[in-house]
């Protein structure tokens, strides 16, 4: 008989909790992942003078602003036909009612987030008199008329303040990870940690 190993970073007794699927986990890291790149070539770039290589990145910038945009969507759709899996009984016990009612507000604003940031770009993009040409192949219609005085004292200024509050969201929601990992032990982080051998308790 075949006995698992534990996890020496889950408290012993604590129950394995319910996993989500492989769909989930693929969409919330390739989320990750392009919001980090995207973010930070957005910080690299701003105080770069006018050159070929600002303009390649201002494009890269926004094709992936447009790939999250379009993440998002499908995520949102996922989410909207698979439930994710709840919360141990044993951490909703644990958890005081301010920590889950801030889990729960943090998932929501970064939903909000998702679409708030790429959509505030694409539309300073437009009204700049700059269409978008997603991978430079595909041409996406304009937001909004060519305003570079709007464009430049409300859209710009909004995209970048929805952008640090992406970004302070993401960092909060990750700490809140590695301190249910660490701290709390218990293995919540796992549910959206690819393994090898899906168990019977994994989500789609």
């Amino acid at each position: 008989m075949s006995v698992e190993p534990m996890n020496p970073l889950v408290a012993p007794g604590a129950a394995e909790a319910p996993r989500y699927g492989a769909v989930a986990m693929a969409l919330h890291w390739l989320l990750a992942l392009m919001i980090l790149a995207s973010f930070s070539v957005g910080l690299y770039m701003a105080d770069l003078p006018l050159s070929p290589l600002r303009i390649r990145l201002v494009n890269w910038h926004k094709w992936a602003g447009i790939t999250i945009l379009t993440l998002s969507a499908v995520r949102l759709l996922w989410r909207l036909g698979h439930q994710p899996p709840p919360l141990p009984a044993d951490v909703l016990d644990a958890m005081p009612g301010w920590q889950l009612a801030a889990h729960r507000g943090a998932h929501l604003l970064l939903y909000v987030l998702f679409f708030a940031v790429p959509l505030l770009g694409w539309a300073y993009s437009s009204a700049l008199g700059f269409p978008v040409v997603w991978f430079g192949v595909l041409p996406l219609p304009d937001l909004m008329p060519v305003d570079k005085d709007f464009a430049e004292a409300v859209l710009k200024p909004l995209h970048q303040a929805s952008a640090f509050a992406l970004a302070t969201v993401a960092v909060l929601h990750a700490a809140a990870a590695l301190k249910h990992q660490f701290v709390d032990h218990d293995g919540l982080i796992d549910r959206m940690w690819p393994r090898q051998d899906p168990g019977p308790k994994d989500r789609r």
